[in-house]
């Protein structure tokens, strides 16, 4: 199992220094976790960490090689609940997502749902939360099949944080070979299931995992809150049992890239600690 981290272990930090300080950590391994059409005030005067989806892939791939670190995927989580609109990341999003990792190299796309914030989303029925779902992510996946990409769902919302709608969201969409799954292991507990369940549900279907550990005042919010961008605590601190996860992943032979949603350089490195003594 390979340990990477977020892109975004320094507040108001460029997208280059986020890589060196990640380096300066110890890590070789981090998702491109950011991103944004077009250019960007905040990056282009230096206090925000994202990457344009319409930068050259040589400067990317030269700027994480001068840093020493390996991009493992590109993340687009995406509200796909409300309706589409200019200023929404969305599907066109994420066809973009899949196209620069595809020209970098990359074979992971993460996305998801997301929380909807409008009116509209808010109105929506279960059933067709999970149909807009598979709408808007039908040209991706199209787009992933034909560039060689792997989209992976990640729980980080009210349909796929439920592991039997996730199932049937993999279902509708099929192609198989260019779908699968990012598992969070903080996401999927927040949202009231159980991230080990998602191992022994989908098995070899997980081919990333971003891990985080939640502390016990959050266990007021399961079932209410689905997804969080950053644990505030390191791993094996909280009430999740990451161990378990850490020795099911091991015990259907996974050896994939992992993330650490961690928010501290101290969270992170005593992260990276415990994750690799749950592996002995």
């Amino acid at each position: 199992m390979k340990f990477g981290c977020f892109a975004a272990v320094e507040p108001f930090g460029t997208m280059p220094n986020q890589l060196k300080a990640i380096k300066a950590m110890g890590i070789d391994y981090a998702d491109i976790t950011d991103s944004h059409n077009g250019g960007s005030l905040g990056v282009e005067f230096g206090f925000n960490p994202s990457l344009s989806l319409d930068s050259h892939p040589g400067k990317v791939r030269a700027m994480a090689e001068e840093a020493g670190i390996t991009l493992t995927s590109v993340c687009a989580h995406a509200n796909l609940l409300d309706p589409e609109s200019p200023d929404l990341f969305s599907t066109y999003e994420i066809i973009k997502a899949v196209q620069l990792a595809s020209y970098m190299g990359i074979k992971h796309v993460i996305t998801t749902e997301g929380d909807p914030k409008t009116e509209f989303g808010h109105n929506l029925s279960f059933k067709e939360k999970l149909f807009l779902t598979v709408e808007k992510l039908y040209t991706p996946v199209l787009w992933a099949e034909e560039l060689g990409v792997k989209l992976l769902i990640e729980p980080h919302g009210e349909v796929t944080d439920n592991i039997d709608a996730m199932e049937e969201l993999l279902d509708k969409l099929g192609h198989k070979e260019s779908v699968g799954i990012c598992l969070d292991t903080g996401n999927s507990w927040l949202g009231g299931g159980d991230p080990l369940e998602y191992v022994k549900r989908f098995g070899n279907r997980i081919e990333h995992v971003h891990w985080k550990d939640l502390p016990a005042d959050m266990e007021e919010d399961r079932g209410k809150l689905f997804g969080c961008g950053m644990a505030p605590i390191a791993i094996g601190e909280g009430v999740i049992d990451v161990k378990s996860v850490v020795r099911a992943l091991q015990g259907i032979g996974y050896d994939g890239y992992t993330t650490l949603e961690v928010f501290g350089e101290e969270n992170v490195v005593n992260s990276v600690k415990a994750l690799k003594s749950y592996m002995s």
